[in-house]
């Protein structure tokens, strides 16, 4: 089971219409594109899926037309999580887990609990989920940090089987590839960490610019998995100026307008987030015209 989330997982955009209904015809045009470009998994439903702004019943209807739209049957990462332990283990009942291959879940955001809080959330989550458990840690939306001691801990428990660190503290990752069981998955929630977690035992990336740049980002990861650290970290250097420039005015709003540039979706997001400024497009343009990353698109 483990073994399918290795290499890229795309975070997956959620596209709107002008009347900020939900795209789906927009939606196929991204699950094409990403599998095309070779990504191993889809993530659907979490930061950039817009998932704080999508209902209930609109989560289940885009769940529903993944799995009839996959083409090449791709493993399923489905968000589900909250700050409510009671409201998000009862709200499991109502998600219809056939073809979903393991839920991602976010450190509970705002009350800021402590470790033992933590610890609890998680075990009633996993004991609780038909189908395996991905930690989600990003210290920087949430206001709490897992610590590696937690994630390790954590990671005893049969049913939870990974983390998607985006601390952006590379110690922090290099303590839970030292004490993680062998077979926990370190996953990097930074596109640009994503060549580094590798180096130090990670096993790929939950990635967002892969949203638009599926094939090279692939290409890159899978490089660095098979030890030529050398060829990814070159390529690497292809996404570090456009990087910046895709959360300057929120996740999604970067991507989604590097997307639109490439006319794939529309830019727009849901309140409280707006669609990029003309000003931030228009350094997106440059850099993808200067660092030639439209070229990366086949």
């Amino acid at each position: 089971m483990s073994s399918l989330f290795h290499g890229v997982g795309v975070a997956i955009v959620t596209p709107f219409n002008a009347d900020h209904t939900i795209d789906f015809d927009g939606f196929g045009r991204v699950i094409n594109h990403v599998s095309e470009g070779g990504v191993r998994y889809f993530v659907l439903q979490g930061t950039t899926g817009e998932s704080p702004a999508v209902t209930k019943t609109e989560k289940a209807q885009l769940l529903d037309y993944l799995k009839a739209n996959n083409p090449k049957q791709l493993p399923i990462v489905y968000g589900v999580g909250g700050n409510v332990t009671s409201e998000v283990v009862s709200g499991m009942k109502d998600v219809d887990f056939q073809g979903v291959d393991a839920i991602l879940s976010v450190c509970p955001y705002y009350n800021k609990p402590g470790k033992r809080g933590v610890i609890e959330h998680f075990t009633r989550i996993a004991d609780a989920s038909p189908v395996p458990v991905i930690l989600y840690n990003i210290p920087f939306r949430t206001g709490i940090n897992m610590s590696a001691e937690t994630i390790v801990e954590l990671a005893q428990h049969p049913n939870i089987i990974g983390a998607k660190e985006a601390s952006c503290v590379i110690e922090q990752c290099m303590e839970i590839a030292r004490d993680k069981p062998a077979d926990f998955l370190l996953i990097s929630g930074d596109d640009v960490q994503g060549v580094p977690i590798i180096s130090i035992g990670g096993v790929g990336v939950m990635s967002v610019i892969a949203n638009a740049f599926p094939a090279k980002f692939t290409a890159m990861i899978d490089a660095a998995l098979q030890g030529d650290f050398k060829t990814a970290s070159h390529e690497l250097g292809h996404f570090l100026r456009i990087d910046p420039l895709l959360y300057e005015e929120g996740n999604p709003v970067g991507i989604k307008n590097i997307m639109a540039i490439m006319g794939l979706i529309s830019p727009e997001v849901r309140l409280p987030l707006m669609r990029a400024s003309d000003e931030l497009g228009e350094r997106q343009r440059i850099v993808l015209q200067q660092d030639r990353l439209l070229e990366l698109v086949a």
